[in-house]
């Protein structure tokens, strides 16, 4: 009966696998958006201002961290919590792939939030004519809050988990060739007839 619990329980992580098949349909929305934003000043683009067009710029940015944030909880996610991705080649064309614990994982997305944080304030101060003073105290307020969240996970992420992935490291870390010593070189070739 425990060992049938523990099977069901363990093959219940699959249930996470809808939900990642979602977040990639939302990616696909976050690019139609891209494109639609993108097609839309691109008729007017001689006649736009520099302020508009740098506000423009930077929705798109936005846009494009926010489709990152995305594929990193996804492809991470699903490689955590479900199973691992036997894609041929994906983790030489991802550098991150099977290298991002859940701890890791945590702070990238706190510092994905971070710069998405940095780029809507900088938007907010791009238009601060229409803006009053309380609502952008607020927004620096939101932001600091992020910064320091995501400060202290990676703080937190370092007193849980530092030892634990140096000693992974030293495990993965293929041992270093012995040098001979410069003694053992000079025994293996002795000189005769006297001194230089």
């Amino acid at each position: 009966m425990e060992q049938r619990i523990e099977q069901v329980l363990f093959a219940s992580r699959w249930l996470l696998a809808p939900i990642y098949m979602g977040l990639s349909l939302a990616l696909a929305g976050l690019v139609v958006k891209f494109f639609q934003e993108l097609f839309h000043v691109l008729p007017v683009i001689l006649s736009t201002s520099e302020t508009d067009l740098v506000l423009l710029v930077l929705a798109l940015v936005d846009i494009s961290l926010v489709a990152s944030l995305i594929v990193m909880v996804m492809l991470s996610g699903y490689e955590n919590f479900v199973s691992k991705i036997d894609v041929e080649g994906a983790e030489k064309k991802i550098g991150w792939m099977g290298k991002l614990d859940s701890g890791t994982l945590k702070i990238k997305v706190a510092a994905s939030i971070v710069a998405i944080s940095s780029i809507h304030l900088l938007r907010v101060f791009m238009d601060l004519q229409e803006i009053g003073n309380t609502k952008l105290l607020w927004y620096v307020i939101f932001h600091m809050t992020f910064v320091v969240s995501a400060l202290l996970l990676g703080y937190l992420d370092k007193i849980a988990f530092a030892a634990h992935r140096e000693e992974k490291q030293a495990t993965e870390r293929p041992a270093a060739q012995p040098r001979y010593a410069a003694s053992n070189d000079l025994q293996q070739f002795p000189l005769h007839g006297g001194t230089l």
